[in-house]
Order: structure tokens, then sequence, then C-alpha cells
């Protein structure tokens, strides 16, 4: 058994990265992984808490003290079972969860000065060396149900639950309007954080153990809601939240400013080698182009670090508040920061610059923090008279999502939804006011994190099986039915 509390003489180690120069010219990523010496070692500076904040800061309240003793004493498989017992998708959520804000970021030994245990890569390391294994086993449910469930989105949120509800015997189908599932995994984050086999293979697996898939799936235009109501037994609505913030600034609508999904989305699919006509045309691709991204969230980091690796002459960030506000990962920034993107810190765009047919600019106006908002953070505002002008070929908007109108979409005018658009549930349940209608994921919490999408799902699926476990299906009904008939 390998000693424990090691963090007093073993320094905090993150895996090797590669360097900028390197990981500037492709879309792998960019750190390396520990070897087995190395995710052993980091695993026994854990101090196995007898309150352990980093389970608590884990929105799955993910068992860590207990995975990484095993992990420090070498019992991978083990590692691996408790970790998978709570999460659907560890390997993810390893890799793109802020760490930094989470468990991480409660850790005891991180507070007294020794610095943090690398938990989220441990947490890849055990769940890598389960796949290499063939540890991951295939989902095998101990009874097959005759119940029929729908999930409208084939993000976190909708994977998570369709993988529960497989493991407890239903018949899934899922929904989705792309043509590969897996929602922000797939087409929002990019490779240089999460490689797409690393999604790709957890969706097989879904479709081994007999999830059904629907690609482009427009519910509300390919199929009725109603429809899908009559035929499943349960729905659940993860459709995620899509709808970008815009600019309120003159010229926003100028040729070369464009979404940041949409750029995201562009090249994420030339990285599946699909035929991307934006993406040749240069209207999606930042090669040789002056780029600047406005917002100062994670999906701002991924447009920076984006742009870098198409090849971009200078990118930009801009955002309105300090660094020390800014919501997206420290992680993400010293990254970003490293591969050369310029971060201009209490700016905000002001008007973009140039004519309807090519934005050559943006004007930028200096702002200053003053008295905190509602949430308690200080609210930027301009300072008079104090801009620049900014060259940039390509803008892009990085201003964050928020729902759909899913009433309309859907042809569904009394799903309830909040002031925010998100679907309104009964917060234990995940049960919306339609009998049999499920929500999860952003679209009830507005956007959000990953991991909090796989909490969702698997919260949703528990609640759908204690309601549907001891009730005939809709296809037994129908049998019953018509058997007294005959």
């Amino acid at each position: 058994m390998s000693d424990m509390l090691k963090f007093v003489d073993t320094p905090r180690q993150t895996p090797e990265k590669r360097s900028p120069d390197d990981r500037r010219t492709d879309f792998a990523e960019i750190y390396q992984g520990f070897s087995v010496k190395g995710a052993e070692e980091q695993a026994s500076r854990c101090s196995q808490c007898g309150v352990p904040f980093c389970q608590s800061g884990c929105p799955l309240g993910n068992h860590i003290p207990d995975w990484l003793m095993l992990a420090a004493e070498g019992r991978m498989e083990e590692a691996y079972a408790v970790s998978s017992s709570t999460s659907t998708m560890p390997e993810i959520c390893g890799r793109i969860c802020p760490q930094d804000r989470l468990c991480e970021g409660s850790c005891v030994i991180e507070q007294s000065g020794h610095g943090t245990v690398t938990i989220g890569a441990i947490e890849q390391h055990i769940t890598e060396t389960a796949w290499e294994n063939g540890w991951v086993e295939p989902i095998a449910p101990s009874q097959e149900r005759s119940h029929s469930i729908g999930i409208i989105g084939a993000g976190p949120a909708g994977l998570a639950a369709a993988d529960r509800l497989r493991a407890e015997g239903y018949q899934i189908t899922v929904y989705d309007r792309y043509d590969r599932a897996g929602g922000l995994l797939t087409y929002g984050i990019p490779g240089f954080k999460l490689e797409k086999d690393v999604v790709m293979r957890r969706i097989d697996r879904l479709k081994e153990a007999g999830v059904v898939f629907k690609a482009n799936t427009e519910v509300g235009s390919t199929v009725s809601f109603e429809e899908l109501q009559r035929q499943h037994d349960a729905l659940v609505i993860a459709t995620g939240v899509y709808k970008a913030r815009d600019l309120s600034v003159p010229g926003v609508g100028n040729r070369g400013v464009v979404a940041a999904l949409d750029y995201l989305t562009i090249s994420n699919r030339q990285g599946f080698g699909d035929d991307v006509p934006q993406f040749d045309s240069g209207e999606l691709n930042a090669d040789g182009k002056a780029v600047i991204v406005v917002g100062g969230g994670d999906t701002a980091m991924d447009c920076v670090r984006t742009a870098v690796r198409q090849g971009a002459t200078s990118v930009t960030c801009l955002y309105r508040r300090d660094r020390e506000n800014m919501p997206g990962s420290a992680r993400e920034v010293q990254n970003a920061e490293e591969e050369g993107v310029a971060f201009h810190w209490l700016s905000a765009p002001k008007m973009v610059l140039g004519e309807a047919d090519k934005a050559t600019g943006v004007r930028v106006a200096r702002m200053r923090l003053g008295a905190p908002d509602q949430s308690g953070r200080q609210s930027p505002e301009e300072i008079p008279g104090e801009t620049e002008d900014l060259k940039a070929d390509l803008i892009i908007k990085a201003l964050g999502f928020e729902a759909e109108d899913l009433p309309t979409l859907f042809g569904q005018p009394d799903l309830p939804v909040t002031k925010w658009g998100t679907v309104k549930v009964n917060p234990s349940t995940f049960e919306t006011p339609m009998p049999g209608v499920y929500a999860a994921g952003d679209i009830v919490r507005g956007a959000s994190l990953v991991v909090w999408g796989v909490h969702d799902g698997q919260r949703v699926a528990s609640s759908i099986h204690e309601a549907l476990k001891d009730k005939p299906s809709k296809a037994e009904t129908k049998d019953a039915s018509l058997a007294s008939v005959a």
C-alpha cells in the first residue's frame, strides 16, 4: 500500500505541455498526460481529508479522495470503477472542467499553500488507462424494459441521460439537429482541449448498447413534438442554449463580423474532414487575418486559440472588465498568452469600422470598474474620450448564449419557460408541468459547464426511472388493450 499525504515533500506537477511553437501548428491536445509513475506520485499528495471539500466542490459529487488513494496504490482498474460510478464521461470532464474553480479550487492543501492535487489530470489518466486495458465495459442492462424514452439533444446532458437510462434497460432514441452527436463536445470545443475521438468513442459505446441516434432531426419541423409524445413514455428536452448574444454597436452587421459558434463549428467540421465552403472561401477562416475576439469566457478562449492555429497574423481579445474578473478559466488565458494572443483588459467595442461589405477594425473604448451590479461584480463603465482604433479583418462575437424560443420552435405554446427562455422544471425531478416531459442541462439552468450538463442528465435519468419502473409502458398497455378486444 502506498503512503498518502505526500504533499509536504512532493511538489505539485501538471502534465507536461507541448511547447507553444509546436502546438500553434495543429489542433492536437496540448497536454501530454501523466506517466503511470507521475499519476501515482501526484495522487499520493492527497491529504485524505475527513471532510473532502474537493468532493463537495464537484457538481457530480465524485468520490475524489477514494480514487486518488486507489490510483496512488496503482489500483487503476478499481480507481476507474469508483470514478465512473458517479460520472458517465470522466475522461471528458477531466480534460475540460475548470478544476481551478471546482474540485482543485476547493482542495485543502491548496488552501495551506502546498499546491492543489492535480485532480483533473489524474482523472483523465485513470480513464485513459481503463480504455487502453478494456476496463470500460459495454452497457449491459440486467433486464430489458419496453418503455421508450426520447431525448431531444445529443449534448452532455442528453448523452448522460441516455447512458444511465439504457443501463436500466430502457429503449432510448436520441434526436439531434446536427449530423453528429455530441453537441458542443463535438462542434463547440476545439480539438486542442478535447480531441474528437475521445467524444466519438463514448457515443459509439452508446450505439453498441442499442441507443438509437437520429441525426439531422429538427423537432418541430422534421418531426413534431406531439409525435414524440405519442411515441415515447417520457421525453427529455436537452437542447442546450444556442442563441448567441449579439453586440449592440454600429457596424456589427458588416461582412467579417461572425458569431463564435459558427466559427468554431466550421473549424471542427474542417477537422473532421468535411466539405466546408465557408472555411475554404475564407469567410470563417482566420488564415492571414488580423483577428479580434470580443468576450471573456471559455468560448472566447476557444476562438482566440483556434485563430492562432489557423494562421492569423495577430489575435486580440477584448474584455470589458479586468483579468481578475474574467469569467473564463485562468488556465486557458495563460495558454492563450503563451500562444501569442494579446489581451486588452478593460476594453469594449464602441463601433465596427469599415463598410457593409468589409469590416476593417474596431473602435475600442477604455473602461473602468464602477459600482457593483446586482451580482456583486463591479460594473464596467466607459471612460469618456479614451478610445483607440484596432485593425481587424475578422471580428468574432463571443458574448455567451441564450435559450432559443422553444415554445415556437417546437410548436408548443404551453411549454413553460422562464423570462430567460429556459424551461421550467421541478428542481427535484426535472419534470416540466407537462406530464412525462422532462428537461435537463443548459436549457434549464442557462449556459453553464459541461459537468453540470452531465450532472443534470444523470439526475433526470434517475427521476424517469423512479417514475416508470413500476408502471406498464405504452407498448404494454396497447398490447393488453388489443388482447382484451380479441
